[in-house]
């Protein structure tokens, strides 16, 4: 898991290149039609890797034999026989058709994961506006039991701490209430014992990218949070949060995002596949 979590990290690095390029547009367009946009080509792109991934003379033979089955089941719907037997085939069907199936979805699974962290940054969450408070959270390594080491944020022009620090013994976190003073990408400092850590700050109006956790070193909180690098395993902090608001929208908010996307790009997929000739 150490070796995964290290490989996702890698990744992340190329990720974010990539995704701060591709998904420029973002920060100009509309939610909604960036989404689209995104999803539309996602879609297609998808098609095209289940076209040559997946064997599709065997996805057309049960197609068809499907398809002939079902014109059994209304000519002969008088013959129990006839219509046990085609119904058989047809349930037959379906399951080879999800058989064939699994390898163009495993092809996928990886690049769609990337792809939609990638996503979540820019949809997930929006960027405090000045005079907005919002809490940071110091999650520490080690047992409840353990020592506490001496954590405080670096006074910054771009920041201001109203509240805190507050611990919560039982889960070992540190907390803080922090007010947004300037618009802008940011650092907020740490020191932990004399060790200075940093944690992104994002204020501003309108899509801007969004890192609402510098992850733990988890091979899934690495893949879920990729736009900061990760905790060392042996460090004292486990991970940084800033619980930045939701950003509403039935198109391209919080959670929203992903089950239009996921519409979406399936609509788009099936507008495309006469086109490009794939059979699913």
């Amino acid at each position: 898991m150490v070796f995964f979590a290290q490989v996702i990290s890698w990744v992340n690095v190329i990720t974010n290149a990539f995704g701060r390029f591709l998904l420029a547009p973002v920060a100009v367009l509309p939610g909604w039609l960036s989404n689209t946009i995104i999803s539309a080509v996602t879609g297609v792109f998808l098609l095209v890797i289940f076209k040559y991934t997946s064997n599709q003379h065997a996805v057309g033979k049960v197609r068809d034999d499907i398809k002939a089955n079902m014109l059994a089941l209304k000519l002969f719907k008088d013959s129990i026989s006839v219509t046990l037997h085609a119904e058989a085939r047809v349930f037959k069907g379906a399951l080879l058709l999800l058989f064939h199936a699994i390898r163009p979805m495993l092809v996928m699974i990886f690049p769609v994961s990337l792809l939609l962290a990638q996503m979540s940054l820019w949809y997930q969450s929006r960027p405090l506006l000045p005079g907005e408070t919002a809490i940071m959270t110091v999650k520490l390594n080690g047992n409840v039991g353990g020592r506490w080491p001496t954590v405080n944020i670096e006074p910054t022009p771009v920041a201001e701490v109203t509240v805190g620090p507050v611990r919560v013994f039982s889960r070992r976190q540190i907390c803080w209430e922090i007010k947004a003073l300037e618009n802008g990408k940011h650092r907020i400092t740490l020191n932990v014992n004399r060790h200075q850590i940093e944690k992104e700050l994002v204020i501003g109006d309108g899509f801007m990218r969004v890192s609402s956790t510098r992850p733990a070193w988890n091979w899934a909180n690495i893949l879920m949070h990729p736009a900061e690098s990760p905790f060392a395993p042996d460090s004292i902090v486990q991970s940084v949060t800033i619980d930045y608001p939701d950003r509403l929208s039935m198109t391209s908010g919080a959670d929203w995002w992903l089950i239009y996307f996921f519409i979406a790009s399936m609509v788009f997929a099936f507008v495309s596949k006469p086109f490009l000739k794939v059979r699913i």
